[in-house]
C-alpha cells in the first residue's frame, strides 16, 4: 500500500526536473541578455575596441567575440555595422556572417543538450510530431525563419535546438540566410548617408 500511494510521487519528478531545465536555460539566456545589454556598448563606433592586432588576427577576435554576444541575443545590425566600421567591404561583409553563424550553432547546440528532452518529455507525442516536422524540412524551415523580418533571431537560434533539425542543414540556412540581410542592412545606411559632390559638403536634394 505504501509503495502504491507512492508512484504518484515518483511520476511527477522527472516532470518537475524538466521543468526546471527548462526553466534555468530560460533565465540564463535572459541574465545573459540583461548583463550584456548593461556592459556593451550598443553603438557599432564604440564596438571598434573589439578589434584587436592585425586585421586577420581582428578578425579572428571580432568573431569570436561577436559569437558570444550572439549568445546573449545581441542585435546583429549591430555587429555588422562594427564590422564595416573595422574591416572595410570585402572583409566586414564576411565577417559578421561567421560570427553570426558561430553564435547561432553554439546556441542551437547548447538548447538542444539541456532542452530538448525535457521539451519533448513535457510535450508528449503531439509536439514531438510537430518538433519532428520541424526537423525534416529544417534547411527550408531554418532559411524562412532568417530571411522573414520579424523572427527574433537569437530565441530562434535556442528554439531550433528544441528540434531535430540537422546541425549541418542550420549552419548552411543560418550562413545562406545571414548574407542577405547583410547586404540588406548596408543598402539601408547608404540610403540613410547624405550624399555628396565630391568633395566635403552635403549635395542638397532637388526638388
Amino acid at each position: 500500500m505504501n509503495a502504491e500511494r507512492g508512484t504518484p510521487h515518483e511520476g511527477h519528478r522527472p516532470r518537475a526536473r524538466s521543468l526546471l531545465r527548462l526553466g534555468a536555460l530560460a533565465v540564463a539566456v535572459a541574465a545573459a541578455s540583461v548583463l550584456v545589454a548593461l556592459a556593451v556598448p550598443s553603438s557599432p563606433h564604440a564596438l571598434q575596441q573589439l578589434r584587436g592586432g592585425s586585421q586577420p588576427a581582428g578578425a579572428l577576435i571580432f568573431v569570436a567575440a561577436g559569437a558570444g554576444l550572439t549568445l546573449a541575443l545581441f542585435p546583429y545590425p549591430v555587429l555588422a555595422a562594427a564590422s564595416g566600421l573595422l574591416f572595410g567591404t570585402a572583409a566586414g561583409a564576411s565577417v559578421p556572417i561567421a560570427a553570426e553563424t558561430l553564435g547561432a550553432v553554439a546556441a542551437l547546440l547548447i538548447a538542444r543538450r539541456t532542452g530538448a528532452a525535457p521539451l519533448s518529455y513535457i510535450g508528449g507525442p503531439r509536439l514531438q510530431r510537430l518538433l519532428d516536422s520541424v526537423g525534416q524540412r529544417g534547411f527550408v524551415t531554418v532559411l524562412y525563419a532568417r530571411i522573414l523580418p520579424g523572427v527574433p533571431r537569437g530565441i530562434a537560434n535556442y528554439a531550433f535546438g528544441m528540434t531535430p533539425v540537422r546541425p549541418g542543414a542550420f549552419t548552411a540556412a543560418t550562413a545562406l540566410g545571414t548574407a542577405p540581410r547583410r547586404a540588406h542592412l548596408r543598402m539601408r545606411r547608404s540610403a540613410a548617408a547624405p550624399q555628396t559632390d565630391g568633395l566635403t559638403r552635403p549635395r542638397r536634394s532637388l526638388r
